[in-house]
């Protein structure tokens, strides 16, 4: 006898069928559980145009989603959500700005920036000294206009200020007695050399090296001194004679208030 061995026939597995969502849950929202907690989506009645496609594994997971299990705070926030129906032949409208457009907006360009205030600036030391100097300078020129590089007409015959005159336009130098540079002594010295007549060489001793004359009895010629300094009286109220450092032989006007007027040999 032959033993014969059938083997059971299984239907095919079928798919689960889904659970029917509520009404309510099926207006208002799908719960996806996800590996880090749950995604809410908000789905405002759309309708079958706008509707995503379905997702089967989305849909067995919102199978066995328990809805009673959503915390307080989920479920506030799902009944607050907002309902948002849009219509299915609703068109969007895109306006072009066109020249005319922009015209009648009257729109307007950006005002320029004030300037900014100008800061005034305190002259510097340096500024009121440069400013001090050139006064200085100025009054110096002017009073230097007094001097004149030619003799006076009262001096014509006079041999002594014929020779000085040579000299006008040497520099003062302290110690000098050639036409390299002479001081005050030294020039008159030098000077009456020339005519042959020797004097001392400081300006004290030529005090008494002739006699003493009253100024309105001075001749072009005689010296005049006074503490510290001797010139050569021009006639006039002129005489020559080296000044001081920086200035050079000049004729000038009588500076000194007394001076004395002494005539040589």
């Amino acid at each position: 006898m032959t033993a014969r061995t059938t083997r059971a026939k299984h239907r095919a597995a079928r798919r689960p069928m889904l659970a029917a969502p509520s009404a309510a849950a099926g207006r208002r929202a799908a719960v996806v559980a996800t590996a880090g907690g749950l995604l809410v989506s908000t789905i405002g009645g759309a309708t079958a145009a706008q509707a995503a496609p379905v997702d089967h594994d989305a849909a067995n997971k919102l199978s066995t989603v328990d809805l009673g299990a959503l915390t307080d705070q989920a479920r506030t926030a799902l009944e607050a959500a907002p309902v948002v129906t849009v219509d299915a032949d609703a068109k969007i409208t895109v306006e072009k700005v066109t020249a005319k457009i922009a015209e009648a907006a009257e729109i307007k360009a950006a005002p320029e920036p004030e300037p900014e205030p100008v800061r005034e600036v305190a002259p510097s030391r340096s500024g009121e000294r440069t400013a001090v100097d050139t006064s200085t300078s100025s009054e110096t020129s002017s009073s230097s206009s007094s001097s004149t590089s030619a003799a006076p007409a009262s001096a014509n015959g006079s041999t002594i200020i014929s020779i000085a005159s040579r000299y006008v336009g040497v520099p003062y130098v302290s110690g000098g007695t050639s036409p390299s540079g002479f001081d005050c002594s030294g020039f008159t010295q030098y000077v009456f050399a020339q005519a042959g007549v020797s004097l001392p060489r400081s300006s004290s001793d030529q005090r008494y090296s002739g006699t003493v004359v009253s100024r309105s009895a001075a001749q072009p010629g005689d010296l005049i001194w006074s503490p510290g300094h001797i010139a050569i009286y021009a006639g006039g109220n002129t005489q020559i004679d080296a000044p001081r450092p920086g200035k050079t032989i000049q004729f000038r006007s009588i500076w000194q208030s007394n001076p004395t007027f002494i005539r040589v040999g």
